[in-house]
């Protein structure tokens, strides 16, 4: 009787699509106005979905007070209203797309939920465009 429960959080942050070993003109080309060296900002929706078996004693797949806990502490508190670029450690060397934001915040966020749990991002970077990780 596995369920899914979800938490949906928020954060606004700053970043620049770029790579240093490529020239301006390839980065212009590829990343277009994301590329913008003044960077430019998001408010990213995060859905954090967790399937499980409900425990028959208190009907929770997982204690969703814990699980918004552990979003803040780890995420929510490191990444809201920084530049990812330049802010946050895990971006220091990885280009800061949706794709890696998602994948960064399921690694951070797995090592503290026990492993009978699946885990499952979803990060809206706009209402339009938005990533799940991992893809399902």
């Amino acid at each position: 009787m596995k369920t899914a429960v979800y938490r949906k959080e928020h954060f606004n942050a700053a970043h620049r699509l770029h790579r240093s070993d490529w020239s301006d003109e390839k980065n212009q080309s590829v990343f277009g106005k994301c590329n913008n060296p003044n960077y430019h900002g998001h408010n990213y929706d995060l859905y954090v979905k967790i399937v499980g078996e409900p425990d028959p004693e208190t009907g929770y797949v997982m204690d969703m007070k814990v699980l918004s806990d552990l979003i803040k502490e780890h995420v929510t508190n490191k990444f809201d209203h920084k530049n990812l670029n330049l802010d946050v450690e895990y971006f220091k060397d990885m280009n800061p797309t949706a794709e890696n934001i998602a994948r960064v915040i399921y690694d951070i966020l797995k090592k503290h939920i026990d492993n009978r749990y699946d885990l499952t991002i979803t990060l809206y970077e706009t209402e339009r465009n938005f990533v799940e990780y991992p893809a399902g």
